[in-house]
This record gives structure tokens, sequence and C-alpha cells, in this order.
């Protein structure tokens, strides 16, 4: 390409202002539900796709809109999904009674700092993990398809039939999940179809909960077979040996099966599953050492190529922020990071030792921001954002910080200071989540930016205004919840206490492990099955190249509930045999597109109703505020919600099939 066609292609829309306000504003509106709904249930919306939705809604009336402009607004706005999980972290501080509230400008440093080195870190890693890597990357590939059909141009397809067929398919699918979740709003279909039961006579107890959701069926399209049977492999270890095991061991006769299900997965499993997610991890990350240098090597080119003034020559889809401004960004985040390490010790009692805690907790964070954002990274590309365990690396990250507040500043501290030091250990896996959250998110970002021929450079600019705008709103509405809500288990807190389960755990493992109550052979069991999961995934790559095992996939299984993998491995079973039989039809490449279109929509339509309904909760303060029938209703619900369920995904899936088949 000459300098002349090179200079023709900058000169496109793709940073614009009025994107950044569209950008921002959607950020605004996404990160506040999301808070909302993540401290209820557990579980925070990936934005990436709603927010590219509304971008093309409301860009569509300019003439020189582009996807790649509508791309830089989802980009923003990907970071309401993103920071908002700073929810699994900083409610902890209000549950061990060391704030009140949320002071506005050390939440938002947190946040921001943190979510800035969080986008720096990801940048040498894009090379890596994107572009030469085979991950699938779900979600970004979804969000990529949905801005190619919904841009009606070239790149919706090659000819006309199939630009209008994907299109169907993206609409079909957004209509019909966000009408589906609706009537479950009125609990006219059920949620979930749950079940919890007692195995033999001596106490064990296990169960399931398929939720009704066809986001995660779409993610399991998305993934594949492979990290779908992984995840089973997960959730069987976990329900079918762990809950019964240890529930067994517990000898409850007396609680509700659901009760004792439920808190021996909570109190039990989970720490399993974190052990077994902390081996994958450390696995993970010594595969991913060669691609990395490999990574930081081209960055390193490519800044040389800059500055001997043949910028112009490198492929646009190339271009990063500079290695050189990398670093300088990085390095000025660590001085108001240390600051703020310093401020925080200094104000919890632990003075003597500030400058211990300034320096230990700035290497930590650099050394541990670094880690987590390559397995985060490597995670996101895997099963996608919205799956990937964070509150898991939350876990191992604050074992760790608390493990080394024990060993190298307790020792010198007096005994009154135990609850300072568990703050402070909270405080710092606040700043090291917030850097795990936005890799997590930044590179499936690239991925899609990739896909749409975007500019990587301008996109993590994008991204770097997204975590301002998320840090912003963050600390304001954790606030408000706080005093119209409060928390589950804070003292004083009414019926209608907000449940934030994984800052309860993440609380709860500091408190044990500076005061030293910690179950630690959970741990231990948990890496082991990650260590003979590493060694069966081996296995199979030496002997099959048809399965692997991906080990995060199995931790995965264990440490997530069910409601949250047993509809994204119905996905991946159904995804398979809907691409099978793809394979045999005249036109397979086009058919099998057309699921991936399906799936993407049906993504769309229940992430941006749940939005919505998840506002409603919050303006209403009702937790059901368009339900239509009581709880006896219940059971019949169930019934019609899943037989309603099948049906219409056997009715859509049988319309690609035919719609591809034919050609649009």
């Amino acid at each position: 390409m000459n300098d002349k066609a090179l200079r023709a292609t900058d000169s496109r829309t793709e940073l614009t202002f009025r994107g950044l306000v569209i950008g921002v504003v959607i950020t605004l509106v996404f990160t506040a539900a999301n808070v909302f709904f993540g401290l209820k249930a557990g579980l925070t919306f990936a934005t990436s796709i709603p927010a590219a939705v509304i971008s093309m809604a409301l860009l569509r009336g300019f003439k020189d809109s582009t996807i790649q402009e509508n791309n830089i607004v989802q980009t923003i706005a990907s970071a309401a999904g993103t920071l908002s999980s700073i929810i699994f972290v900083l409610p902890g501080m209000i549950m061990i009674g060391w704030w009140t509230g949320f002071p506005f400008w050390i939440s938002f440093a947190v946040c921001a700092l943190g979510g800035i080195l969080g986008v720096m870190y990801s940048i040498p890693l894009r090379r890596a993990l994107v572009t030469t890597s085979d991950l699938p990357y779900p979600e970004g590939v979804a969000c990529a398809e949905v801005l190619k059909v919904g841009s009606g141009g070239d790149d919706a397809g090659s000819e006309t039939g199939e630009s209008r067929a994907g299109l169907l398919a993206v609409i079909w699918g957004s209509v019909v999940s966000a009408l589906f979740a609706v009537v479950v709003a009125t609990q006219v279909f059920a949620s979930d179809v749950v079940k919890y039961f007692r195995v033999g006579d001596k106490g064990a107890v296990s169960g399931f909960d398929f939720n009704l959701s066809f986001a995660l069926f779409a993610i399991g399209h998305l993934v594949g077979l492979s990290v779908g049977i992984a995840m089973l492999v997960g959730a069987v270890i976990g329900w079918g040996w762990g809950v019964p095991h240890y529930s067994l061991l517990a000898g409850d006769l007396g609680s509700a099966a659901s009760d004792l299900a439920l808190s021996t997965w909570s109190h039990k499993v989970r720490f399993v599953g974190a052990g077994a997610i902390g081996v994958s991890a450390i696995w993970t990350l010594a595969k991913l050492v060669k691609p990395v240098i490999s990574g930081l090597a081209s960055a390193m080119a490519a800044s040389r190529v800059r500055k001997a003034g043949q910028a112009a020559s490198l492929p646009r889809t190339e271009r990063d922020i500079p290695i050189g401004i990398v670093g300088l960004v990085t390095l000025a985040c660590f001085v108001p990071i240390a600051w703020l390490l310093g401020y925080f010790g200094s104000i919890s009692g632990l003075g003597d030792r500030v400058a211990v805690l300034a320096i230990g907790g700035v290497t930590f964070v650099v050394l541990m921001g670094f880690f987590v954002s390559t397995v985060c990274g490597y995670m996101a590309g895997l099963i996608g954002s919205s799956n990937s365990p964070l509150s898991g690396v939350g876990i191992l990250v604050v074992i760790c910080a608390a493990l080394l507040l024990v060993a190298g500043v307790k020792p010198y501290l007096p005994p009154e200071t135990g609850k300072a030091l568990v703050a402070f250990s909270l405080f710092v896996t606040a700043v090291v989540f917030t850097v795990a959250a936005i890799a997590n998110n930044n590179l499936q970002d690239l991925k899609t930016g990739q896909l749409v021929d975007a500019t990587p450079w301008r996109q993590q600019v994008a991204l770097v205004i997204g975590v301002i705008a998320g840090a912003a709103v963050i600390p304001p509405v954790l606030d408000l919840l706080n005093r119209a809500y409060g928390f589950a288990g804070v003292p004083g807190a009414g019926p209608a206490a907000l449940p934030a389960p994984q800052a309860g755990l993440i609380s709860a493992l500091a408190q044990g492990v500076i005061q030293g109550n910690i179950d630690w052979s959970l741990i231990q069991v948990g890496a082991c099955i990650g260590v003979g999961i590493i060694v069966l995934d081996a296995l199979l790559g030496r002997f099959t190249r048809a399965m692997r095992i991906p080990p995060l996939a199995v931790g995965l299984g264990i440490y997530l509930p069910t409601t949250s993998t047993l509809m994204v491995v119905v996905g991946s079973i159904v995804g398979w045999f809907y691409d099978r039989r793809a394979g045999r039809g005249a036109r397979p490449e086009a058919t099998k597109q057309l699921g991936v279109l399906l799936a993407s929509g049906l993504i769309v339509g229940e992430s941006v109703i749940g939005v919505v309904i998840a506002a409603l909760v919050a303006f209403s303060g009702k937790s059901a505020p368009l339900a239509l029938v009581g709880p006896g209703f219940a059971e019949a619900a169930i019934w019609i919600g899943g037989i309603a369920f099948a049906a219409v995904i056997a009715v859509l899936y049988r319309w690609a099939a035919k719609t591809g088949h034919a050609g649009g």
C-alpha cells in the first residue's frame, strides 16, 4: 500500500468526539446498573455487544459514521462491565467494619489507576494473545459480527442475501432473547430449573441449577465443545464429588438439602476450585512466557520503526500506543499508587511500617498485576469476559497479599493492628483486581478491533477514557446502595441487604489468613486436581487433536455455581451438533457463520434487557417489579419456561440451518 493510500485509511472516521461522548454516556448508565446487579446476583453483564447495538442505532443517521467508530463506542462502554467487577472486593471494607461508606477520591483512585495500568499491561500482550493466538475470544468475535452486520457494507458479507440473512439472525436472536428475559421477569417463566437432594441417608447432598439464559447458551455455542466439556468436568468434580463429600463430613442431617448444598459449595468447594484455578493459572502463564516475550520484542521493533521515521510502513492494525509511552504511563501510575498505599497504611494505624507497605505494595501490584493480566487475558480469550472467573483471581491475589503481610509486616506490629492489616490486604487486592479486570476485557476488545480492521492505539486511548468515566461513577453508586440497602453480614443491615457474595468470600479469606485460621487443605486438594487435569490435557494433546480439556475451564467449572456453567455446556453441545449438520450441507461455512450471528443476537437481547430490568429493580426498590404471578405459580413456571426455552432453541436453529443452506 502506498503512502497516499495509508493516509486515506488513517483519515477515516474512527476516534471522534461524538463517539467519545456516546461511549461515556453509555458507560455511566451501564456501570450504575451493573454495580447494583452484581451486588445482588453476583454476576455482571458484558456490555460490549449491547453498547455496539446502541451505538449503531445512534450513529446510523451520520453519513460518515463507520464500523470502526462504532467499535470505539463499544470499547469505551465495555469499561462498564469491567470496572464494576470491583464490587467483588471493595464492599469487603464495609463488611469487616473498616469503612462505613465509600470515600470518593480513594475509591476513584483505586479504579482509575488500576484500570489505566491494566490497559498499559495489555498492550504488549496483544500480539501474544490476540494477533498470534488461536484463542476463540467468543464475545470479541460475537461483537465483531454484530458490528459487521450492522454496518450494512461489504464487511457484512460478500453477497446481499448473506448480509440480509446475517442481519435477520442478529435481530431474531436479540428480539427472542429479550422477550424471553421479560417473560422471566414476570415470573410466568422460571429463571432456572433447580433441584437439591439428599445422596443416601448419611447427610450427603448435591444438586444442580440450569439457568434458562439464552446469553449463557450462546456463550457455549461460541466457546466450542472442548471448553464446554471441560466446564462440565469441573461441575461434575464440584457437585458430583465435592459437595457430597464435604457435606457428608459435616454430618448435618437437620438442615434443608438446598441450604446445606449451597453452604458446602460456598465454604468448601469454591476453595477447591480456587486451588485448581491457581495451578492452572500458573501453568498458563508458563506456557505464555515465550509468546509474551515475542510480543514485547515485536512492540520494541515497531517502536524502532517509528523512531526511524517509517511509521507509515507499519500496517494500521499493528499500531499500538508506542512502547515508550506505555512505559512512561506505567511508571507514572506507580507513583500515585505508592502514595495511595502509603496514605492508606498511615491512616489505618500502620504508620511504623508505612514505607515497607508502600514500596512492597507497589512491587506486589507491578508483579502480580502483570501475572493476573496475562492469565485473565488468556481466560477471556478462552471463555469470554463474562464467564472469566475474576473473583477466583481475587481469591488468589488476596491470599498472596495477606500471606506477605503475615510474613513481612505482622511480626513487627502489635496484635491490635490485625484488623488494619486485613483492610490493607483488601485495599491492595482492589488495585490489582482492577488491573486484572481491565486486562480481562481489553484483549477481548482488541480482538473485536482486529476483526473489523480497527487501529489498536485508538482503541487503547478509548479504553483509558472509559476507565476514567467508569471510575467516576462507581463510588457514588456504591455509596448510595450501601446507604439504601447495606450488605449482608454487616451489623444493622436489613432484610433487603445486598448479598455481595464474592466480596464476603474474599474478605473472609483475608481475615482467615491474617488470623491464621484458613483451611489450606481445600486449596491443596484443588491444586492436586489442577495438576491432574494439566497432565490429562497434555496427554490428549499428544494423542489427539480433536479434543482437549483446558485446565482453566475445569477450574472454572468447579469454582463457579452451576447456574453459570451448565447452560454454557448445553450451548457448546448444541453448537457442535449444529456445526456438524452445517458441514454436511451445500454451504457449510455460511451456515456456520449464521449460527455465530444467531448466538451473537441472543447475547445482545438478553444483555440489553438485563440492564433495563436491573435499573427497574434499582429505582423501584422491588426485587421483582414486573412480576405478574406469585410464588404459588413457581412449579408451573419451571415446566412452562423449560419447554418454551427448548422449543425456541429448536425453532431458531432450524431456521438458521435452513436459511444458511438456502443461501440467505
